[in-house]
């Protein structure tokens, strides 16, 4: 697979892989461990480099599954993880910290999880308002001076507070939603990054799957999927929503394709320095990921996308009003 760029000189594949799923957020989690550390390693044999995590996925064990799968191809993947979150005494997520003491700690049980010497790219999962992102920036920039960390990174940051950041401490990556459902970025996140020569890496970018056609207002989601608690996956809005997949299937039966993969090769499109970060627990859906990549859309379908997704309304929220509180944007 063809390598970008992230920020001055992280080199990855055009298309990673989110692991968050394998852990947590999208039903009854898979039984069979074992089964993901093969998924995981098939898609490094097939030549993504590029690996998303978090210590608040699980929490915690959705690290200790991409370290141990990880182990045997470490030095030719780049491993991404995030810090930001605090836990009560039984694992549960409590609130934003991101005290310079809480991300040396947090630094430390992550790399103890991942089995790794370095993190190659540290996120900070939410901005925390309580903190300036000075101190942030200046203590992970400790962390790359000892050694511990190689790249910063953000997550769900406003355009101001990442050029704060950048001014300390060079961002190499910003991960945020981005899909052709989710268009905030593209207003003042984006340009930022262009300026300043900073990546972008777009999580949910199948729109948590409703992107690749087989969601329809039909599907039931269990209790243990969060979809079941956003207002964009209500019944209703499922329904008005479809316009947008079938946009997305138009083009791709033009193309010989997968709605998915249209809806990846529009993000390669976008940017050179775009980094997707689709999440599957399906070896099929993970091959259709990775072939997206090959997908090559011409100036004409990249209009017409545009042209009729201009004309479509996408219906309900994001997220449920607690979880958009969080983000920076």
């Amino acid at each position: 697979m063809e390598k970008r760029i992230l920020g001055r000189d992280l080199a990855v594949s055009a298309i990673g892989l989110g692991c968050m799923g394998m852990s947590q957020s999208y039903g009854p989690n898979p039984g069979d461990r074992q089964e993901m550390i093969s998924l995981i390693r098939a898609a490094a044999d097939r030549g993504v480099t590029f690996f998303d995590t978090a210590e608040v996925y699980g929490p915690y064990v959705n690290e200790e599954l991409v370290g141990e799968a990880l182990a045997p191809v470490r030095d030719r993947v780049v491993i991404a993880t995030k810090f930001g979150f605090r836990f009560d005494g039984q694992g549960r997520q409590t609130g934003l910290v991101s005290r310079p003491g809480h991300i040396t700690a947090a630094a430390d049980g992550s790399l103890r999880r991942l089995g790794v010497d370095v993190i190659d790219l540290y996120y900070q999962h939410r901005v925390n308002p309580d903190m300036p992102i000075e101190d942030v920036a200046g203590t992970v920039s400790e962390l790359i001076g000892v050694g511990k960390v190689r790249h910063f990174g953000m997550s769900e940051a406003a355009a101001g507070t990442i050029r704060r950041a950048h001014a300390v401490q060079p961002v190499t990556a910003v991960q945020s939603e981005y899909s052709l459902w989710w268009r905030r970025p593209e207003a003042e996140v984006l340009p930022a990054l262009e300026e300043l020569g900073i990546g972008f890496v777009p999580y949910s970018p199948l729109g948590k799957g409703f992107l690749t056609g087989t969601i329809d207002q039909g599907t039931a989601f269990t209790s243990s999927d969060i979809r079941a608690t956003i207002p964009r996956f209500t019944e209703e809005n499922r329904k008005a929503n479809q316009a947008l997949v079938g946009l997305l299937g138009t083009i791709a039966r033009r193309k010989a394709a997968a709605p998915a993969q249209i809806a990846l090769a529009w993000l390669l499109a976008r940017k050179p320095w775009i980094v997707p970060i689709p999440g599957t627990r399906r070896p099929g859906r993970l091959e259709e990921n990775i072939g997206a990549a090959g997908v090559e859309l011409t100036p004409g379908d990249l209009t017409e996308i545009q042209t009729a997704a201009a004309q479509i309304q996408v219906h309900g929220a994001r997220y449920p009003e607690h979880l958009e509180r969080m983000t920076g944007l």
